[in-house]
């Protein structure tokens, strides 16, 4: 099972990290140990000082593949859901100063939070998706599926022109403006439009 994450997808996150809106989907991957697990605490980490919550769409691939057309791409995927990108943005930080990779700060244990997956159905409007992260119950960030600068089905295209893409793997989507930092004691909540999906607490 492999976890493909799209950076820069909302333009408005891009401007308020000051990155450039980019010409393609920005790739990168966290490795399976990443994915927390269903009922398993998630602790904060100890080689960080500033933990940053991302919260994200999520797609579940129902489908192998590799070299999809982007028209045939909405076949390869049938779950959908919300979950949470944990960043460790300081080290990430002092890592893009450098110019060295940024696995440490993205890749690390338990760093890929998600939540319960919804059947995509015909009747689900995959364009107009709203969804919403609340930091101890107050909102702090919300958008739609409309405002991504790649669509779904463009994102799993272009992945598998690099990678092919198997049955179980995750795309993290790209995560809006709002993101922030939590710490031990802060309660998070994801939601697909007024479902909760994903709850869970920073040990």
């Amino acid at each position: 099972m492999k976890i493909f994450c799209i950076g820069r997808n909302y333009a408005d996150h891009a401007k308020e990290m000051g990155s450039e809106v980019p010409d393609e989907p920005v790739i990168f991957m966290k490795p399976k140990s990443a994915l927390l697990q269903t009922h398993t605490p998630f602790y904060y980490p100890e080689f960080t000082n500033e933990l940053h919550y991302e919260c994200e769409l999520v797609l579940r691939v129902s489908k192998n593949g590799k070299y999809i057309q982007e028209k045939h791409a909405g076949n390869y995927y049938n779950g959908i859901t919300v979950g949470i990108d944990f960043t460790a943005r300081d080290i990430q930080d002092e890592l893009k100063k450098k110019g060295l990779p940024w696995e440490k700060a993205k890749a690390f244990d338990n760093s890929a939070a998600v939540g319960k997956f919804i059947e995509i159905t015909p009747a689900l409007n995959k364009k107009n998706i709203n969804f919403s992260f609340k930091k101890n119950k107050e909102l702090v960030q919300k958008a739609n599926s409309a405002e991504m600068i790649f669509s779904f089905d463009k994102i799993v295209a272009n992945i598998s022109n690099y990678f092919s893409i198997n049955i179980g793997d995750l795309i993290f989507t790209g995560t809006p403006a709002g993101v922030g930092e939590c710490v031990v004691g802060d309660e998070l909540e994801a939601f697909l439009e007024n479902d909760s999906l994903l709850a869970m607490e920073i040990k």
